[in-house]
Order: structure tokens, then C-alpha cells, then sequence
């Protein structure tokens, strides 16, 4: 006999990058097993140096209840000019000396009023200075950082977690309405709303997904022809099952030092949802 705890996974933004760089951070259609699993962990208090092995070993499924609308946000960070302050010249000699001849010849006050063109942005190619010790940009001109990341609006999924113990997923169940740190759903600018843990119910992934109703969407989804719908579902399955395809978000360490993920296998279906299916008690 098994057991599945089912999340809900609800806000306004979430993003579920999965080849994510500093210039493009991208979104997965869905929540995957490692950003699950690390939300859990954070969740219980864990430090991302600590093991997740047990928390791996939960089989995972997710259901798409409300895909959501993906959205890009253009992203800059510096360019243009900017008044020069006291910590600009302060903290990096080389820019006070660049800077010494312009400030002299200036009228009246500097500070707060003197411009320098190429001086504001984000620092680059950061590391310690040979002469004061402190951390510097390798690059006295700063130009802007452009980053393109994308998002899914309105998004609304349903996750099971599978154990033969019902105690385990007890304790994330309290851990996820109890965090010992902060929640996000993929990125800090995306918190979730709401109930997180429904309920642990017996039997597998497919089942308790098949009798639990949609979770509450927008206006023009809800309703008589709501229940009707057949939502996408992906679920864990065993390595080479038949239709079963291979995903790289088996999480192995979380350690920003030795970062690793394994390939495990899921299937992907479209649920019926039963007749007999529950309704949602949970705060939207």
C-alpha cells in the first residue's frame, strides 16, 4: 500500500528553469522533480550542502491543471549616468583617481550632481584589488547587463509525492505549511499563494490524481465545462517503461560545489477525472 501527498503549486509567476544561464533564464512548461524536491528540503530546514536522498527516492507526478500564460520580461540592469556618490570613489581608488581630474574642475558641489558617462551599471569580472584588498571590478566603464526571463502567469499545478510511509510525507505535509525558510515556486521573485499541502491520500500517483477535482483557476475556466476538462499529467515511471520518456531532474546534491541531477523516466497522460472526485478545502 502507498501513499501520495498532493501539493498544490499556485501565484500569480512561477518559473521552473531548466538550461537557465545569467542572460536567459528559461521556464519549463512545469514544475520538475528537483525544484519539488529542493522546495521540500527548504521547506524541513535543510542547507543545500545537506542529503536528499531520502527526498529523492519519492516518486513524483504533476498535474497541469491551469498551464498558464508564459511571459517574458526584458530585463536591465545599469547604462545611462548617474550622480556620483561618496561609496563610488570610496571603495575603488583606481575610479577616485580616474575620476580626480573631472571633480576638480567641476563648480560647486559634486557629489550628487556630477555625471560620468559609462559609469553606472552592474560591476563585472569581480575580484580582489592587489593594492587596497577589497573587491573590485575588473572593468573601471560599466556598460548594461541585458537578461531575457521568462515566466508562466496564472499557472496552477497539482503534485503528488509517493510513499509507502505515510510519516514521511506527513512531515513535509507540516514542513510546507511550517517552513523553516523561505518558499518559492522557482525563482525568490515567485512566492506561492495560498495552501501548499492538500492531503495524503492511500494509493498511487495516477489514483489520487484521478479523484481530485480541478483546482479553482480563472473565471472563464471555471464552471459546468470545467469538470469536463482532461488535464496533462506527468508521472514517475520505471526506466524504459513502455511510452515512458527520459527527463535530466533526478536531484543527487543541491551542493552549489558539486551540483548533480540523474536521469530518471515518465509517462505522460491525460487524466480523467473521476466522477466521485473530492473537492479542494484548502485557502486559494
Amino acid at each position: 500500500m502507498t501513499h501520495v501527498l498532493l501539493v498544490r503549486l499556485a501565484a500569480p509567476l512561477q518559473s521552473w528553469g531548466v538550461a537557465s544561464r545569467f542572460s536567459y533564464r528559461d521556464t519549463h512548461s512545469r514544475p520538475s522533480k528537483s525544484a519539488v524536491i529542493g522546495l521540500c528540503a527548504a521547506a524541513l530546514g535543510r542547507d543545500r550542502t545537506d542529503a536528499v536522498d531520502d527526498l529523492a527516492r519519492l516518486a513524483f507526478g504533476v498535474r497541469a491543471d491551469h498551464p498558464g500564460t508564459p511571459v517574458r520580461d526584458y530585463h536591465s540592469v545599469g547604462s545611462g549616468t548617474f550622480p556620483l556618490r561618496p561609496r563610488d570613489v570610496i571603495t575603488d581608488h583606481r575610479r577616485a583617481a580616474a575620476v580626480a581630474k573631472s571633480m576638480e574642475a567641476t563648480e560647486g558641489p559634486g557629489f550628487g550632481h556630477h555625471e560620468l558617462a559609462g559609469w553606472y551599471g552592474a560591476p563585472k569580472k569581480i575580484a580582489a584589488d592587489p593594492v587596497s584588498g577589497a573587491l573590485v571590478s575588473g572593468e573601471l566603464s560599466r556598460t548594461a547587463l541585458i537578461t531575457e526571463r521568462w515566466y508562466l502567469s496564472d499557472a496552477a499545478f497539482v503534485v503528488g509525492l509517493q510513499h509507502e510511509d505515510r510519516a514521511p510525507l506527513e512531515e513535509i505535509a507540516h514542513a510546507l505549511e511550517h517552513p523553516k525558510q523561505l518558499l518559492w515556486l522557482g525563482r525568490k521573485s515567485c512566492p506561492p499563494s495560498g495552501t501548499l499541502a492538500a492531503e495524503i491520500v492511500i494509493g498511487t500517483i495516477t489514483e489520487a490524481f484521478a479523484g481530485k477535482r480541478l483546482l479553482p483557476g480563472p473565471e472563464d475556466l471555471d464552471g459546468p465545462d470545467a469538470t469536463a476538462r482532461r488535464p496533462w499529467a506527468w508521472i514517475q515511471a520505471a526506466p524504459g517503461a513502455r511510452g515512458a520518456s527520459p527527463i535530466n531532474d533526478q536531484p543527487i546534491s543541491f551542493d552549489p560545489a558539486r551540483r548533480a541531477h540523474a536521469t530518471r523516466w515518465e509517462t505522460r497522460t491525460r487524466v480523467t477525472i473521476a466522477p466521485t472526485a473530492t473537492e479542494w478545502d484548502i485557502i486559494p
